[in-house]
């Protein structure tokens, strides 16, 4: 914590230190802030996963729900491909970090982690602008690790999750506009 804020800390109420921090221009954040006890690639994982788990819920009830052949076929490329990098971000986790327990992660807008239930519009529409707007999230994410992560193996996920996501974005796009 920066010394000003520990002095803060010291001086003021809880409520009166959180105004504090939010005001400040190197506020401290403990949602992203990376330390040497908690690394920047702790928190990037810790977030993807849960990510990258809101998206495969999202693929598993459009496998079912999805009118579209399409959407379904996306939805299963959807479950392959981040079940994977799931199952290697926890990997990576469990072999850096053995002894950290888990962090609150970044604190970058994710976007929805579940399709909106709404009755008076299509499934496949709400799971379009669903899916959007979340892969929109695992890109500002991996686009703040391409800025911050160290490790190379982060850097290199962060590329693939911001071309694939992209590439599903578009295709979504003119599905909705169909």
């Amino acid at each position: 914590m920066p010394k000003r804020l520990a002095l803060a800390a010291a001086l003021l109420s809880p409520v009166a230190l959180l105004a504090a921090c939010a005001s400040t221009d190197a506020a401290y954040d403990p949602y992203s802030y990376a330390t040497e006890e908690t690394p920047y690639e702790a928190l990037f994982l810790d977030s993807m996963i849960i990510h990258h788990q809101g998206a495969v819920d999202m693929a598993r009830q459009a496998l079912e729900q999805a009118e579209h052949p399409e959407l379904r076929a996306l939805a299963e490329s959807i479950l392959a491909a981040q079940e994977a990098e799931i199952a290697q971000m926890r990997a990576w986790r469990d072999k850096w970090y053995p002894n950290l327990p888990p962090t609150k992660g970044l604190h970058i807008h994710m976007g929805p982690m579940e399709v909106a239930e709404d009755a008076s519009r299509p499934y496949d529409l709400r799971f379009i602008e669903a899916m959007i707007l979340h892969h929109e999230g695992a890109i500002a994410m991996a686009q703040d690790a391409l800025q911050k992560a160290k490790r190379p193996e982060i850097r290199d996920l962060a590329q693939a999750i911001i071309a694939a996501q992209q590439a599903e974005i578009e295709q979504l796009k003119t599905w909705r506009l169909d």
